[in-house]
């Protein structure tokens, strides 16, 4: 295993360009922490960024405690790798249907009418987006 101080190598982008789930877990919450999957992309930036409902649990968490962490894995089958990032969150108002419609293109094959209803949902309803401002990365490649 090895951390780095907010640093995103090629080799972790090309782990979190993939379609693979986020394992979120936020600061406030019950101890032990209680991780929920997420969508989630990597920015030009190396942030990372996901979208949520601005009444939820995790976003009154982080108003009152920005720390948050993302955990990304390598699916079973292939050689063990993860990455954990950790860092300060922000809740931010724009740009979360914009998100959510790259996001579901990127999980769900959208020419299935049905993963098309879904998104149309979901952009019906009213989203922000939590960016997570990479402060320390943990991984392991084996």
């Amino acid at each position: 295993m090895s951390t780095d101080v907010s640093s995103l190598t090629a080799q972790d982008l090309e782990l979190l360009q993939r379609p693979l789930y986020g394992f979120l877990s936020v600061a406030g919450g019950p101890l032990p922490p209680q991780p929920r999957p997420v969508w989630f992309e990597v920015t030009a930036e190396d942030t990372i960024q996901l979208f949520t409902g601005p009444d939820t649990l995790k976003v009154r968490r982080l108003r009152r405690d920005p720390r948050a962490s993302i955990v990304v894995t390598a699916p079973v089958g292939e050689r063990e790798r993860w990455l954990s990032i950790t860092g300060r969150t922000t809740v931010e108002p724009d740009g979360a249907h914009d998100l959510a419609a790259r996001l579901a293109a990127r999980y769900w094959n959208l020419d299935d009418p049905a993963r098309a209803d879904d998104l149309a949902g979901i952009l019906a309803a009213v989203w922000v987006r939590l960016v997570i401002h990479p402060e320390t990365v943990s991984r392991y490649m084996y």
